[in-house]
């Protein structure tokens, strides 16, 4: 691979087309590997004039966050040096000169930032469900399975095997195993397509790792954040998410909420985080492993503006759906609430619908204010009234729910996102069906009688 991704770099200063092959801007090992791999199979197997070149959507210099991606690279002998990121290349000009391709790969809808180059998308190959109204209208792929490298192997395997050398064998091989967490039944991760293309690697290469030492090597250094700083700490893995002019970071912590809470300048690190990139608030979401192996979740909500750290706060304890089980954590810290989490299999993907129900109520109720933040005067009442009139049902008898269940969330890598299998398929009997149209024929009847205005 070393030699094709050298040709890469030197295509960046030629004046062909390029197909450029995309990850998402989380840029875990999923997405590192997926473009890399398919990039390399396309370029072997495509006879066109376009360069296919496969884009880290990072910066360069947010390589060292992610631990387990700088160790895999050195691990199978591929220089950091070689890789092309996001700040390396201009896809935006590439585009309005006619020059660009993209496929993308472990996502399918663009950031805002990159709403223009929508018509550049040919292909999407991603594992999470479709946003049919945000997705590119171009050949799309999705199945839901533990890992998008799983998809690329499957790609590779049934369109020209002989292709695949051990170099992106082991790459592909590693990713679906740390993704699917050692393809533990236990865990649920796991589909038989990511099963049984492990199999399939492990055939062709015999030689290949020990799943258990591959795993347990990536689990080490993608939890390792020993020598980062806070804020590097909350840039590791983090996601944004933003409604009407109000927006929130969600930050995975790789070590225990206490030891987080100790830290030197903590509460100076985080105003400055929020402040530099524009958050009005930070969720900190913990994670580590007790000794007996088992996980342990914890939450730490920080805000300056008391209403809207009151709102964040009340909507997570009163969620339902799922129970996250908090129960408050002691907390020196000014403008920041601590929490334990009883409920350890509700991982960031569940929490990111219940901010966004939060933010959409909070936008409709309040104002935030700029300059200083706001130090109290709100009550835990108001808020919930508040919360109540935003998520009140469309239908009598119905939960927002009931009416509209919301899709399985994305898999995603390890403990951070979980796979939307983990519980298990959906148990659909006579029983089940019979109550559900029992519920809606109630509904009915309550609308029809209900006096018209």
């Amino acid at each position: 691979m070393e030699g094709y991704l050298q040709a890469c770099r030197a295509a960046l200063q030629g004046s062909r087309p390029l197909h450029v092959v995309l990850g998402n801007e989380a840029c875990d090992l999923d997405s590192m590997v997926s473009p890399l791999a398919l990039a390399f199979y396309l370029a072997k197997t495509t006879e066109a004039e376009e360069v296919f070149v496969p884009v880290l959507n990072i910066k360069r210099s947010e390589l060292p966050l992610r631990g387990d991606n700088v160790f895999f690279l050195q691990k199978v002998h591929i220089p950091e040096s070689l890789l092309i990121f996001r700040d390396e290349i201009d896809l935006h000009a590439l585009h309005q000169a006619g020059r660009l391709t993209l496929t993308l790969v472990d996502h399918h809808v663009l950031p805002t930032n990159d709403a223009a180059l929508q018509d550049a998308v040919a292909e999407v190959l991603d594992h999470r469900p479709i946003e049919q109204k945000r997705c590119p209208p171009c050949h799309v792929t999705v199945e839901l399975v533990g890992s998008c490298t799983t998809l690329v192997t499957e790609r590779i395997l049934q369109g020209a095997p002989e292709t695949l050398d051990r170099q992106t064998a082991a790459l592909l091989h590693g990713t679906i195993i740390l993704d699917c967490v050692n393809m533990d039944l236990n865990i649920g991760k796991a589909t038989p397509k990511d099963k049984k293309y492990v199999e399939k690697l492990e055939a062709l290469f015999p030689d290949l790792p020990d799943r258990k030492d591959i795993f347990d090597s990536l689990q080490k250094a993608k939890f390792d954040v020993s020598g980062l700083t806070t804020e590097q700490m909350l840039r590791k893995d983090q996601k944004t998410i933003a409604r009407q002019g109000i927006s929130v970071a969600i930050s995975a912590i790789y070590m225990d909420l206490e030891a987080f809470l100790q830290r030197p300048g903590l509460i100076a690190d985080l105003h400055a985080f929020c402040q530099a990139h524009s958050y009005d608030a930070l969720v900190a979401m913990t994670i580590f492993f007790n000794t007996h192996n088992e996980p342990v979740r914890q939450l730490a909500i920080f805000c300056p503006h008391a209403a809207l750290r009151t709102m964040i706060c009340g909507a997570l304890e009163r969620s339902h759906s799922p129970s996250l089980k908090l129960t408050p954590a002691p907390s020196s810290h000014p403008n920041l609430q601590a929490y334990l989490q009883g409920n350890t299999q509700a991982s960031r993907k569940k929490l990111l619908p219940l901010l966004q129900e939060a933010l959409s109520a909070c936008s409709d109720a309040m104002t935030i204010p700029s300059g200083q933040p706001e130090t109290g005067g709100v009550s835990r009442e108001q808020v919930d009234t508040e919360l109540d009139r935003a998520a009140a049902p469309l239908i009598p008898g119905l939960s927002q729910d009931e009416e509209d269940p919301p899709l399985p969330p994305t898999p995603m890598n390890s403990l951070v996102d979980e796979c939307p299998l983990d519980q298990g398929l959906p148990k659909l009997s006579a029983e089940a069906i019979f109550e559900k149209c029992s519920q809606i024929s109630l509904s009915q009847s309550t609308s029809a009688s209900l006096p018209k205005k």
